[in-house]
């Protein structure tokens, strides 16, 4: 029991963060219409300032927020001087580009970083372990990472649900040709949407470094899990993406941790440990393709 308790909350974790990561992707594609390969590279680069910082300002919190801050001025950086050249254009443009920014990315990492990556050694409070109930301890600084995450969503939902800006944003994820002809400045709506799905990367970045440190080419595993996450919980819905993510997050973990019993019950213990991790690796996979053969759309989003 312990165990499992331990697992939920870790892909509780993993669930949180692909959910601040595809929340600012999938407005980026609903509302935009563009394919943003880069957005991984934003996680990535999140990751390293936080580990860069927080030994030269000897505080994790401060490295993080300024982490964030920089992330969000990159995106508008790039929106702005960069990506908006190339809306309207084919999505195949829109790869070539923000590939070409993932490969800037990560060699520029390199030479700023090396090749080795970074890690984060937290404090011995945020460090420590607590008891969440009776016989059961988990990281102090995972429950802040959740708790963190969480408040970050919660800030997501009221901005999007219950403000003039959030409304233009899920008028636009509906029908971006009405937000147009409305003279709404539309450019200006994408620069936002931009800002806001590189503030949310960065975010995850900086509270993941610690847990799993930070290395080049990090970006590119996280997205392929954030496009399953997109797929899932359908194209332009932040709702979906949010149930999406703690699906694929707690499949993800508890299919590591407890598919190896579950296959040695049914194969000899020679090759347990090689099928179960054969079937770990593929588990969101399968999923996510009886989920499209199910309801092509997505599982939460409106028939269109």
């Amino acid at each position: 029991m312990s165990l499992l308790i331990e697992q939920c909350l870790n892909g509780l974790q993993l669930g949180i963060l692909l959910f601040l990561i595809s929340a600012g992707l999938t407005l980026v594609f609903g509302i935009m219409n563009f394919v943003n390969l880069a957005h991984g590279s934003l996680f990535m680069l999140g990751a390293f300032v936080t580990a860069w910082l927080t030994p030269l300002l000897g505080n994790y919190f401060v490295a993080a927020a300024l982490a964030v801050l920089s992330m969000m001025l990159l995106g508008l950086a790039l929106e702005f001087g960069l990506l908006r050249s190339f809306y309207g254009r084919h999505h195949l443009d829109h790869v070539l580009v923000t590939f070409g920014l993932v490969l800037i990315a990560n060699e520029g990492t390199r030479r700023v970083w090396g090749a080795q990556g970074l890690t984060v050694t937290l404090s011995d409070t945020l460090g420590s372990s607590v008891e969440i109930a009776p016989g059961v301890s988990y990281s102090l600084f995972k429950l802040i990472s959740i708790g963190a995450a969480l408040l970050a969503c919660l800030l997501l939902a009221l901005l999007i649900g219950r403000t003039r800006l959030g409304m233009r944003i899920r008028a636009g994820a509906n029908d971006r040709e009405m937000i147009e002809g409305l003279g709404i400045p539309i450019n200006l709506l994408f620069t936002v949407v931009f800002g806001l799905g590189a503030t949310l990367a960065g975010l995850a970045g900086a509270l993941a470094v610690p847990v799993m440190s930070a290395q080049v080419g990090m970006g590119e595993e996280i997205l392929i899990l954030t496009f399953v996450v997109i797929v899932l919980g359908g194209v332009g819905s932040v709702k979906g993406s949010f149930l999406a993510a703690l699906m694929v997050g707690m499949f993800d973990v508890l299919g590591r941790a407890f598919l190896p019993a579950l296959v040695g019950l049914f194969a000899p213990p020679q090759v347990t440990s090689a099928i179960a991790a054969s079937l770990s690796s593929m588990l969101i996979y399968i999923v996510m393709a009886i989920a499209l053969i199910m309801r092509p759309q997505g599982l939460f989003s409106k028939a269109r």
